[in-house]
């Protein structure tokens, strides 16, 4: 529970920071708001041509008698758009990362110096980051489209699918948001994914604590375009707090005896 309130705090911290700092906020905000414009095309296209994928996808249900055919392919768009949303949250995070990769990295580069007075570097040129980046990426969504499709499939447990299911869904989502964020300051450090993973898994409450109410807010898109800045920050200082890192206490004023 001490885990679940310090990612909380971390997340907090992260817009607190943002918010100080007005000119790393306004430039966070450009790659959420060019992803917000590619996902409005992309959920308009699902809405206005969902059901025509389906029955093209399923030519052996033309024959189908009534109401068979129509019932069928209900469901499965039904899966289509359940599937679509919860992967909906962490593409956006990821799609938003990649964009906007300078301006995330020289944001993070800045909570870094703010509280440690020194930005480690990867020295990788800024292609191989990005390359680094979208591989990453994709797979942590292929894990959580594994992840959906397994929740999807107990959601038709009587009373389990109900109530515990869409919990654990915002829990899984939040714990892989948490990763998409944090690698902006781990990638920095070298930190490869599945030391990322298995880092943010010995500490599971400080990583859902952070991304579980994360998920929740981005399910709405332009909160979370708005959101976006203080993730990074907030991710930075939590990845700090994963490896280790002390903030130096500040010098003591002349005068004042230094603490020990």
């Amino acid at each position: 529970m001490r885990d679940l309130g310090a990612g909380f705090g971390y997340l907090m911290k992260g817009q607190r920071w943002v918010s100080q700092h007005g000119k790393q906020f306004g430039m966070g905000l450009l790659p959420g708001l060019i992803t917000l414009v590619l996902y409005a095309v992309a959920l308009i296209g699902l809405a206005l041509w969902g059901d025509d994928f389906v029955t093209w996808a399923t030519p052996f249900a033309d024959d189908w008698t009534s109401p068979w055919a129509g019932l069928f392919r209900g469901f499965l768009t039904a899966v289509l758009f359940a599937l679509v949303l919860l992967l909906a949250v962490i593409a956006f995070t990821a799609v938003t990362l990649l964009i906007g990769q300078p301006f995330y990295e020289s944001l993070s580069e800045k909570v870094d110096l703010a509280e440690g007075g020194h930005a480690p570097e990867s020295g990788l040129p800024l292609w191989r980051e990005l390359w680094v980046s979208a591989r990453d990426s994709l797979r942590v969504l292929v894990r959580a489209a594994l992840w959906g499709i397994l929740l999807f499939a107990l959601g038709f447990v009587p009373f389990v699918g109900q109530s515990l299911v869409p919990v654990i869904g915002f829990f899984v989502t939040g714990f892989f948001l948490t990763e998409e964020l944090a690698a902006v300051a781990l990638q920095r450090r070298s930190v490869e994914l599945r030391e990322r993973l298995a880092l943010l898994r010995s500490r599971k409450g400080l990583a859902w604590g952070f991304g579980t109410p994360l998920a929740v807010a981005f399910l709405v898109p332009v909160v979370a375009v708005f959101l976006m800045p203080g993730a990074v920050a907030g991710a930075t200082l939590m990845a700090r707090d994963l490896l280790g890192e002390s903030t130096p206490e500040p010098a003591p004023e002349p005068g004042e005896p230094a603490t020990h």
